[in-house]
């Protein structure tokens, strides 16, 4: 069986910066991975070679054995991959239910009864569906945060991409969020979550890789990751619990 999702020898820099150096990995099916590195490793850039919003200079991108290197954005997330922002992106004129329903209809393809139905389930899931007629743009920061993942998830995915989702949560609030992605991923999606707070992704994935300079520096079971000493010098010195927000 063919790696959910693979990545062969993908290079970007922009200038002089190098945001991925010949890097390969793959991710299988219903499998959590977990990518942490300092600011500024390529994590984010990382995502956006994935889901079609940034065109890598070298390499192959693969989704189930097909090449989407060329695949446009719209195309990925028919194809199956959800993908979330650091900054939460609602339409906030809209209600919670009508933001999901929007992606159920342009990313899963579904119309009618179906789509209402799938929207509900989302919100359900994601512990929203009490807020399904509040409009977005009313939503407290975690409830904007589990908007963003109901969005995602919306679209029908079988690889869910999180960046950065815990930031800026109270200690409360990221076990909430960790609750909701492990449940997700319980039921059969895969994910690949970008996060500064470390803790969250110890307690969800089964798989975390570092990345730094455009590289994987380590890649393993996530407590040997961490205890890696190159992992150490390069990130935890830098204080990852603090949930700072990540550039390119």
């Amino acid at each position: 069986m063919a790696p959910l999702l693979r990545l062969d020898g993908v290079a970007k820099s922009f200038g002089q910066v190098v945001v991925a150096r010949d890097l390969s990995l793959s991710v299988e099916p219903g499998e959590a991975l977990g990518i942490v590195g300092p600011n500024g490793a390529g994590k984010s850039s990382l995502f956006a070679m994935i889901s079609g919003d940034l065109r890598p200079d070298g390499g192959t991108v693969w989704l189930d054995g097909r090449d989407v290197t060329g695949a446009a954005p719209h195309a990925r997330t028919r194809a199956g991959i959800g993908r979330t922002f650091q900054v939460p992106r609602p339409f906030g004129h809209l209600t919670v239910f009508e933001n999901v329903l929007v992606c159920a209809h342009q990313g899963a393809g579904l119309r009618g009864r179906q789509a209402q139905a799938h929207a509900m389930g989302v919100l359900e899931r994601v512990g929203l569906a009490e807020l399904a007629n509040t409009p977005a743009g009313r939503l407290a920061l975690l409830q904007r945060k589990r908007l963003e993942v109901a969005r995602a998830v919306g679209t029908g995915p079988r690889l869910l991409l999180l960046d950065e989702v815990a930031g800026g949560l109270t200690e409360p609030e990221v076990a909430e969020l960790v609750a909701v992605v492990r449940e997700l991923h319980a039921g059969g999606l895969g994910v690949v979550w970008i996060e500064h707070v470390v803790h969250a992704l110890v307690k969800t994935v089964g798989r975390m890789i570092c990345l730094a300079g455009g590289d994987v520096v380590a890649d393993g079971e996530p407590l040997r990751v961490l205890a890696d000493q190159r992992v150490r010098e390069l990130y935890l010195g830098a204080g990852p619990e603090a949930g700072a927000e990540e550039g390119s």
